[in-house]
């Protein structure tokens, strides 16, 4: 038998992927059967962010038509109905989930924690024998260390959920892609937003990219460099504490959502081998410190991708079954959602030429031709051989355009390659526009 600690996307795609080669699988999912497998992505991240961000975008789009007077009234939206609503359809995926994962042959165990202490696994407080195990129990709430955190009205990316009131005042902790995606759900619902960010706001994100991310955040109040300092309140929040610039500030607030990041949730694991910060440590076949013991997903650390934690989930499950494979994380495109999805994969670096663009108009951008903000397409090759190094895109379609381009990039394509490209019109996509362009500019700049 093999054990597979977690149901969320590593550990059910292995424990189906093992199933389907004829192992006995057992998948151990600690939450009940109400909430379903399905993880991190499913419950607390990718499906509500996915969610409401439609709704926020539907909320932007007829702001839009109303103040061009397209459109006669605004839509009163019912915060309360859309939580309910979500929760509904979390459950139905969840159901569908399960019904799949049983019908690949794995026996689907749920309200029972896992633990593994060096090669013993466990089922609750029972120890059972395996072949092998793989721990995939993924990630929780980074929550910061500050007075007043356990205030009602405090909130993680899995707690939030229990909200049921619209927060006429919100502040985000933190300064990545989750503060940015709820910082752009709370706006477009009509929330006074500041986001806190205790060094600078999506610091690590290309240039062009951070500023259509900036531009579509317009009506958030980011303060970067803060020093968080407590929580005000008494029974519930009132307000955040800050330092900024040597100044001690406090802003209102009905609600503060912590956005600090996600940690390996590992604590149920010993004498296996961690990082610093609890992540399993494993070499790129997905192996633990101890023989027949993986790890795969979150609890294995960053980046904390869905898609990223379904292939060590195979990588996984296929080195068990005797096939060597091996993890390659030298191309993983990401997406931040906002009013376009701001997709990147790769980048620049030395000897590496960039060419950005704005995104073309198109279905879901014609409309935004007024305001100047159709998107983003970008581009980073090698001017020699015109190797494409890294892509931005910001439109209705950059997460899909990246997922493609990062495909292509593995495959060693160039920017010549876009020259016999034939693209369907209308499109967001920019990409292949500026791929023909960049491989223009390079043969003139090229040619003897």
């Amino acid at each position: 038998m093999i054990v597979v600690l977690g149901g969320g996307p590593a550990g059910r795609i292995a424990s189906i992927r093992l199933a389907s080669a004829g192992k006995k699988v057992t998948l151990v999912e600690p939450r009940g059967k109400e909430r379903g497998i399905g993880g991190q992505c499913l419950h607390f991240g990718c499906m509500p962010v996915c969610a409401l961000n439609d709704v926020a975008r539907i909320a932007g789009t007829t702001r839009r038509f109303y103040e061009r007077g397209m459109i006669d009234t605004l839509p009163a939206f019912r915060f309360r109905t859309v939580m309910d609503e979500m929760l509904a359809v979390q459950q139905k995926i969840a159901g569908i989930l399960d019904e799949e994962t049983r019908q690949a042959g794995v026996n689907v165990v749920y309200g029972k924690a896992g633990r593994v202490d060096e090669r013993q696994v466990f089922i609750g407080d029972e120890p059972v024998d395996c072949e092998a195990a793989i721990i995939a129990t993924g990630s929780r709430p980074n929550i910061p260390s500050i007075p007043g955190v356990s205030l009602k009205g405090v909130f993680t990316p899995h707690t939030l959920w229990d909200l049921r009131e619209l927060p006429g005042k919100i502040a985000i902790i933190g300064g990545s892609v989750m503060a940015a995606e709820f910082a752009y759900i709370f706006q477009e619902f009509g929330s006074s937003v500041v986001v806190l960010a205790r060094s600078g706001f999506l610091k690590n994100l290309d240039p062009h990219l951070r500023a259509v991310a900036i531009k579509e955040l317009s009506g958030v109040d980011i303060q970067e460099g803060t020093e968080v300092k407590g929580i005000a309140g008494t029974d519930r929040v009132t307000g955040v504490r800050y330092r900024r610039t040597g100044e001690e500030r406090e802003i209102p607030a009905d609600a503060v959502l912590l956005a600090a990041g996600l940690i390996p949730n590992s604590g149920m694991v010993t004498g296996i081998g961690k990082g610093t910060d609890g992540a399993i440590l494993t070499n790129d076949r997905m192996q633990t410190s101890i023989p027949g013991i993986y790890a795969c997903g979150d609890v294995a650390g960053a980046p904390f991708l869905t898609p990223v934690a379904r292939h060590e989930g195979v990588v996984a499950a296929d080195n068990i079954l005797g096939k060597e494979r091996h993890m390659d994380y030298s191309r993983i495109p990401q997406a931040i959602y906002l009013a376009h999805e701001l997709a990147f994969c790769g980048g620049g670096g030395e000897g590496i030429a960039s060419l950005a663009l704005p995104g073309p108009a198109g279905p879901g951008t014609y409309w935004s031709v007024p305001y100047g903000d159709t998107g983003l397409a970008k581009i980073f090759a090698e001017p020699a051989t015109g190797k494409i190094a890294g892509i931005c895109a910001a439109g209705p379609a950059g997460g899909t355009i990246a997922g493609y381009l990062a495909f292509l990039m593995q495959r060693q394509v160039t920017v010549h390659d876009f020259e016999e490209f034939l693209e369907v019109h209308p499109s967001t996509d920019g990409i292949y526009g500026i791929a023909k362009y960049t491989s223009e500019i390079f043969r003139k700049r090229n040619a003897p």
